[in-house]
């Protein structure tokens, strides 16, 4: 906990929210204390002033007797007036010497119970009289207590509430990364099937996990599948291997040269159809390790499809099957147009394998919602929706006795190009017949 990056983080905000506080409660002390104190020196500047117009217009006396009902008023300033020699004549501030202009002294009256500062003002009167006007400053000071005890409170109340709720964050989230470890190390341990807990809450712990589980789905998808490759391979290639051994064995009693070389030529066909189907294995690993990617560039799939669709239409005439090319609009994707090319290539020829004599074959091209599409649509019998999916996987057949050709391997590469190609691949009912796409990435 107390390495907890949460809890340092608790702590860095609140002191950081505590000095704000601090410099928030300085500037109103000083901002305030420098209002009230003008206020104050603008209230005896003008009783001095008014003092001095009096004396002015009516004399001393005038001002000796202003100056006793002034002071002897509740709630008003003090007062003092003194002889050109410093005697006192009348007010609360007689007694005090000062020189003339602002000071501040200790004073004490019969009208105060204490002792405290005044801020005084003298003024010189023109017959050598000597006039003072003060307030005193306690109440200013009182402000300022106040101020500072109001934000020593909200200081205070700062760090506590910092205090407990970095606690409790820095334990929620220590907790939090705890389960994240342990998930991590039964994982490691051999529970393949454990996920990293979701609270559902979208925080970025939350993110975090949902990503971790997602590379582990495809960590554990990627084990599946190099099983099933490893068993599809052994069974795949157990038929050809054997044939193969038959007829070497084969060789060895044959005594007619002819027959000989003839099995010799059917020998060399099964090893290479056997080397072709290691070599499409070795393509699809290639593709999805996603180092062709350095070499992609802008491609225009729509002449990709053309020139693809030109190439094989003389193999689809030949089963009286029609195929066409529609061009539906924009189709430049950032790709490698070799792989494109494989990829179309196996799609029309698995359409014109499987869509049976006479069929009708439509190659599509062009921008769905943003996306770019391309399909590959015929009218033949179709597939079971159960095994749609299933035909990316590698090795997988329609046909369980895997008595003609292939590999079960094109439509494997498929996928394996779409996904490089931030693309995904899809087969759906053509009604009648199937419909192969592959739609893009909205940055396509």
């Amino acid at each position: 906990m107390l390495r907890s990056a949460s809890l340092r983080l608790a702590v860095f905000y609140t002191l950081a929210f505590a000095l704000a506080v601090i410099a928030l409660g300085l500037v109103t002390l000083v901002s305030t204390h420098a209002a009230l104190s003008a206020q104050f020196n603008e209230r005896i500047l003008s009783d001095s002033g008014a003092l001095l117009e009096e004396y002015r217009n009516e004399g001393i006396d005038a001002v000796t007797s202003a100056v006793r009902e002034r002071d002897a008023a509740p709630g008003a300033l003090d007062f003092g007036l003194q002889t050109p020699a410093h005697s006192p004549v009348v007010g609360n501030l007689s007694r005090i010497n000062t020189q003339p202009g602002w000071s501040t002294v200790i004073t004490s009256s019969a009208t105060k119970s204490e002792q405290g500062p005044s801020r005084i003002y003298t003024v010189l009167l023109p017959d050598g009289y000597r006039l003072l006007v003060g307030d005193d400053t306690k109440r200013l000071q009182t402000v300022d207590v106040v101020i500072i005890r109001s934000f020593g409170l909200a200081l205070f109340g700062i760090l506590i509430a910092g205090g407990i709720g970095g606690y409790a964050l820095s334990r929620s989230m220590h907790r939090r990364i705890l389960s994240i470890a342990a998930t991590a190390q039964a994982i490691i341990d051999g529970d393949v099937g454990r996920r990293m807990p979701v609270r559902g809450t979208q925080d970025e712990l939350d993110r975090l996990a949902a990503t971790l589980n997602r590379m582990l789905d495809r960590i554990g998808g990627l084990m599946d599948t190099l099983r099933q490759v490893s068993t599809d391979v052994a069974h795949d290639l157990r038929t050809p291997l054997t044939r193969l051994r038959h007829r070497l064995e084969s060789l060895i009693r044959e005594p007619d040269e002819r027959a000989s070389r003839e099995s010799i030529e059917l020998a060399i066909g099964e090893l290479d159809a056997t080397l072709g189907t290691f070599a499409a294995v070795l393509r699809i690993s290639q593709i999805e390790s996603g180092a062709r990617r350095a070499t992609f560039h802008p491609v225009d799939v729509a002449l990709v499809a053309a020139n693809v669709v030109e190439a094989f239409r003389p193999s689809a005439e030949e089963i009286q099957q029609t195929l066409i090319f529609i061009d539906d609009g924009p189709s430049i994707v950032d790709g490698d147009a070799e792989m494109l090319t494989q990829m179309l290539a196996n799609l029309i020829e698995n359409a014109i394998r499987h869509a049976g004599r006479g069929a009708h074959i439509r190659v599509r091209c062009g921008r769905s919602a943003g996306r770019l599409q391309l399909a590959v649509i015929d009218n033949g019998p179709g597939v079971p929706e159960a095994e749609r999916e299933r035909l990316f996987d590698r090795f997988h057949r329609l046909e369980a006795s895997r008595s003609t050709p292939g590999s079960g391997l094109g439509l494997a590469l498929v996928a394996a190009v779409a996904r490089l190609h931030n693309a995904e691949a899809s087969l759906h009912d053509a009604e009648p017949g199937l419909d192969a796409r592959i739609i893009f990435g909205p940055a396509s």
